[in-house]
Parts: C-alpha cells; sequence; structure tokens
C-alpha cells in the first residue's frame, strides 16, 4: 500500500510540472541580428516601376551588432559610443504628410539593452539632440513620431549645424522622397577614435555625419552620398556630397549590399549631382495630433535672448530648454 501511495505522489508531482511549463507565457521571438534580408526579385514591368527589394535599406549586419527594429526606422547601436552607427530607413512621398506634431519628449530606448544616453548627459552640454532619422521623417503615425525622439536617435550635434546644413540636407531629402515617390536613406555619425564625450554616459561627439540616398524608382535610378563636419556652414549641400564608395571607406559600413553587384558598383562609385534636385520644397504639413495651442517658448538663448520656438508643452519650454 505504502508503494501506491508513494507511486500516486509521484504521478501528481509530474502532473503539476506540466501544468506549470504550459502556464508559462510565451517568449516573443524577434529576427536574430545575424539573420540576412529577404531578397525578392526584380521586376521593371509593375506600374509603378518599383524594384522589389525586401529591407534594401538596411547595411549589411556585421557580427555582433545590436540591431534595433523601430516602426518608421531599424538602427545599428554602438554601445562604445553611446549612440547608432548608422538608422536606415525607406521614405516615402505619402509619409513626407505629416499628421502628427512633434512631440519634444527625449526617451531611453526600451529595445536597448544595454541602455542609451538620458537628458543629463546632454544638459548644459552645449550640444543639440539631433536626430539622425528626422523627426519630419516620421511624423505619418504617433509611434513613429514618438519613436523619433529615443536617445538611440540621437547624436551630439553642434547647434549651428543641427539647425542650419543638417536641417538644410533633411529638408532636402523630403524633397527627393515626394519626386521620387520613395527613397532609401541610411545616415548617422561617423565613430572613430579620438573623439570627445559629454555626459556620465560618456557620449561620443562626432566630428563627421553622413547621409547615404538611394532612389530605386524607374525612370531614372541613382544614389548619392554626404560627409559633413559637425559645424555651421552657409555652403551650399553640392559641396558636400560623395560617392557612397567614399563614405563606406570612411565609416566601414557596407550600404545597399542587396543590389545586383554590378549596379551596386556603379551606383555606388559615381557622384551625378546633376541627376538631382538641389532645391528644397518645404511642405505645409497639416496635423491632427493635438487642439493645444503653441506657444513661444520661455526659455533664454546663448546670446541671451528669448527662444523663438514654439511649443505645446505644458512649462512653456521647447525641448532644447525643456
Amino acid at each position: 500500500m505504502l508503494k501506491n501511495i508513494i507511486l500516486g505522489v509521484l504521478l501528481l508531482l509530474q502532473s503539476g510540472c506540466g501544468n506549470k511549463q504550459a502556464d508559462q507565457p510565451q517568449r516573443e521571438h524577434k529576427p536574430p541580428t545575424s539573420t540576412p534580408p529577404i531578397l525578392y526579385p526584380t521586376s521593371n514591368d509593375n506600374e509603378s516601376g518599383i524594384q522589389s527589394v525586401q529591407n534594401l535599406e538596411l547595411p549589411l549586419i556585421k557580427p555582433g551588432e545590436m540591431i534595433v527594429y523601430h516602426t518608421g526606422y531599424t538602427l545599428s547601436f554602438n554601445e562604445t559610443y553611446e549612440q547608432a552607427n548608422w538608422v536606415a530607413y525607406e521614405l516615402t512621398e505619402q509619409e513626407t504628410n505629416r499628421l502628427y506634431d512633434r512631440t519634444d519628449k527625449f526617451l531611453i530606448d526600451p529595445s536597448v539593452r544595454t541602455g542609451t544616453a538620458t537628458d543629463s548627459d546632454y544638459k548644459n552640454s552645449g550640444y543639440d539632440r539631433g536626430h539622425l532619422a528626422p523627426a519630419a521623417d516620421m511624423g505619418w503615425s504617433s509611434t513613429t513620431m514618438a519613436e523619433s525622439f529615443y536617445y538611440s536617435n540621437m547624436s551630439p550635434q553642434l547647434p549651428g549645424f543641427n539647425r542650419g546644413v543638417w536641417k538644410r540636407l533633411e529638408e532636402l531629402v523630403r524633397t527627393w522622397a515626394v519626386e521620387s515617390d520613395a527613397i532609401y536613406v541610411v545616415t548617422g555619425p561617423v565613430l572613430t577614435s579620438g573623439l570627445s564625450y559629454i555626459g556620465w554616459n560618456q557620449v561620443a561627439v562626432p566630428n563627421y555625419y553622413y547621409k547615404v540616398i538611394l532612389d530605386y524608382r524607374n525612370p531614372e535610378i541613382k544614389a548619392i552620398g554626404f560627409i559633413l563636419p559637425n559645424a555651421s556652414s552657409s555652403a551650399p549641400l553640392q559641396d558636400f556630397a560623395v560617392s557612397i564608395d567614399k563614405v563606406e571607406q570612411l565609416t566601414g559600413i557596407n550600404f545597399f549590399h542587396l543590389l545586383p553587384d554590378k549596379e551596386e558598383d556603379k551606383l555606388e562609385a559615381s557622384t551625378c549631382s546633376s541627376c538631382w534636385t538641389w532645391k528644397s520644397a518645404v511642405k505645409k504639413y497639416s496635423t491632427s495630433s493635438s487642439s493645444s495651442p503653441s506657444s513661444q517658448c520661455t526659455g533664454i538663448t546663448q546670446a541671451g535672448n528669448r527662444c523663438k520656438r514654439m511649443t505645446k508643452n505644458p512649462n512653456g519650454k521647447c525641448f532644447q530648454h525643456d
């Protein structure tokens, strides 16, 4: 009888363990960082002339890279420098119609497992929290707008650069998205040894930034790169245009590697300035995010003047002075 009791207890324990395992929530499976993007056959015969290559914007992912996927963009995060190696996304003509205002709410990226920079790293540093993927490119949904303010998408930029030549280039890229129906954009800092740092988290201050753009739509497939020093400049944007090959040499990043080899080699070796429009056409945006009125920021600039930005922040300050 004792044997039967022991056998019954063992069976009960086994049954209990099985139930406990069945009650455990399933883990969320995310794409591994080493998984290559999917290549579909290209076709020039569809009505829109779109070359159907999935994830064409993504550079070649290196072993061990921390790849973070967001709704509107993908990034490779560099823990050593506390910012992205690159941020990549497709920008369509429709997505340039901004439906949501800037949130101006900077956030730690919850998807970066090692943590990102914080407000305190930039406070009183003299540097702007410069967007890599611009907020104005991400205004097509409330989610993409909010995610554009993750610190993983920020890099320390001098105010004259962030609000000047960098902004001009961002506006021009949006013009190209409208003209071409859609373009692929990869942008980021040039991260090298010997950089200075800001904040407790030691956020590196890049000396240069880059953008590479691919228009992979008929009738004119073209590509171009830019390298810009982190400094104020009134020079025309053409002065910073380079081949994508040159950006690859500077950064060690392999852009648009999913293109057929011969096509990639040809596109990335050339710098066809005449293939592109150089006058931006900044659109007037319609918004639907908030009906609360904007007011002039109460912050004071470095020159001692009142900030001219408009804000909906309840404390009366824009993102720069918050």
